[in-house]
């Protein structure tokens, strides 16, 4: 009894309970963002040497990386910014196509603009990490499709399925291809195998996603569902009836998707992000196994599995950022675990040895992204549930477009024999991230976050609004669940305004 005792307690702390409880879509969501990061993991250790072995110059290359995020920005935002209309299902399925179709065009062509055009309007990640709309509308959905409760464990996963699956993709592509070339197969042809594995895991991604449910769709706001009663009245009743007043058309207007309230929010925390990912596009991953080649001379294989096993190590430290986050909140979460992970980044270039540098890499992988599912917890809950998708499509952006400029600064800098710098900066970037999330949101009082008497209660938060002499008073009840439609339809009401 005290075994099964403690087995029950840890499955509860892991989050493990709330997984096996999640509906069937949260599990195919999960499949399929293990899956799509196995084949970005997969592409992004070959993906300079590639371009190298065609003949294009390091210079064309880091243009392409760049070049390749921009797009990304403008494809991603489009469409997130429409997945709620055109349905969320669509446009995940559609992203899967298009990542089968860069990966056919680049295991076919070699010209540098054929391949570019590929990577921009389809989907090609350069740094490993996520790249096209599929997160923002995935992280959007499993918010509709989960409590806030048990939301972090959600997301806890979801990260955790993700590094998983880019740190098996590393590891397969580094020696599968070391076997290919072994075997007498040419580097451009054994390179060209991983990106068919790349538009076979498109096509299977897209596969998985038709078997996702209705539910997953954004729920029907009270206009849509006015306009849905006008239209079976008007099947009913065949006799003229005195016309009534139709809800107003929804603004496709950026900004009029988004509440006042959240805007403040939004523009705080991507002033933050903003910096962040700044710091991230600084060390992306191949530019950190670049930076160990370049000063111990490692081989390939070994910076394959040095970052596989960072990634692994990144899965373990996630799954407890749920149980943290649960116990100190979800901004304490955030901070205190990707803060010693920033001064870790800053360390990196002083050891002269590699062991110690490979255990700094790998003690900063252990904590640098256990701060992920807290912040998409934390994103989720401060925003309207009918906002999420366009918001985490505005953060999702605005973080593509700092990252796009962060390779180069750091090619700058190794140009110049100066590549330490770039760990300093980042660790620096990413250290006043930190200092800045503390600094404005450790007071926001969210559902889950624990009381001072110890015990879990359900907590309101304030959101200041831009209206003279008044400040609007958000209550998190509204927020904790999407199926109570009512309580959205009378947000106004739970709006208390104070002299």
């Amino acid at each position: 009894m005290a075994h099964q005792s403690i087995w029950r307690r840890a499955k509860d702390e892991l989050g493990l309970t709330t997984l096996l409880n999640s509906p069937r879509d949260v599990h195919l969501l999960l499949l399929t963002r293990c899956i799509r990061m196995f084949a970005y993991g997969s592409s992004t250790l070959i993906l300079a040497i590639y371009f190298a072995a065609l003949g294009h110059s390091d210079t064309k290359i880091g243009l392409f990386m760049t070049l390749t995020l921009v797009g990304d920005v403008a494809i991603s935002l489009l469409l997130t910014l429409v997945a709620d209309r055109l349905g969320r299902r669509k446009i995940l399925v559609a992203g899967g196509l298009l990542m089968a179709l860069s990966g056919v065009v680049f295991a076919s062509f070699s010209n540098y603009w054929i391949l570019l055009a590929a990577a921009v309007v389809g989907v090609i990640s350069p740094s490993g990490n996520e790249i096209g709309p599929f997160r923002a509308v995935e992280e959007s959905t499993l918010a509709h499709l989960t409590d806030a409760k048990t939301r972090s464990d959600v997301f806890a996963f979801y990260v955790v399925v993700g590094t998983l699956g880019a740190a098996a993709g590393s590891l397969m592509c580094g020696w599968f291809t070391q076997a290919l070339i072994a075997a007498g197969w040419t580097e451009v042809s054994a390179y060209r195998v991983i990106f068919w594995v790349y538009a076979i895991a498109g096509l299977t991604k897209a596969g998985i996603t038709l078997l996702l449910s209705s539910a997953c769709e954004a729920p029907k706001t009270a206009a849509e569902s006015a306009n849905l009663s006008e239209e079976q009245q008007a099947f009913l009743h065949t006799q003229p009836t005195t016309p009534t007043t139709s809800p107003p058309k929804k603004s496709t207007s950026l900004l009029a998707q988004i509440s006042p309230s959240s805007r403040l929010i939004l523009l705080k925390l991507c002033g933050l992000f903003f910096f962040d990912s700044l710091a991230s596009g600084m060390v992306p991953n191949s530019l950190v196994a670049f930076y160990m080649e370049r000063k111990f001379a490692l081989p390939q294989g070994k910076l394959g599995t040095v970052i596989a096993i960072a990634g692994i190590m990144s899965s373990i430290g996630n799954i407890f950022a749920s149980a943290i986050a649960k116990r100190i909140g979800l901004v304490r979460t955030m901070v205190f675990t990707h803060l010693p992970s920033a001064i870790l980044l800053a360390l990196v270039p002083l050891p002269p040895s590699v062991i110690v540098t490979v255990i700094i890499l790998v003690a900063r992988a252990s904590l640098a992204s256990m701060d992920q599912a807290p912040r998409s917890a934390f994103l989720s809950a401060v925003v309207l549930p009918n906002e999420r998708t366009a918001v985490m499509g505005i953060v999702n952006t605005v973080k593509t477009m700092s990252q796009s400029s962060g390779p180069l600064l750091t090619g700058s800098l190794a140009q110049s024999g100066n590549f330490w710098i770039a760990f300093v900066v980042a660790g620096t970037l990413k250290a006043g991230y930190d200092v800045g999330m503390l600094t404005m949101f450790v007071s926001m009082r969210l559902e889950g976050d624990k009381s001072k008497g110890g015990e879990v209660e359900e907590e309101r938060h304030e959101l200041g609004e831009a209206s003279q002499g008044h400040e609007g008073r958000l209550s998190f009840d509204d927020l904790s669940s999407d199926e109570d439609a009512g309580d959205h339809r009378n947000l106004a009401a739970s709006r208390k305004t104070r002299p």
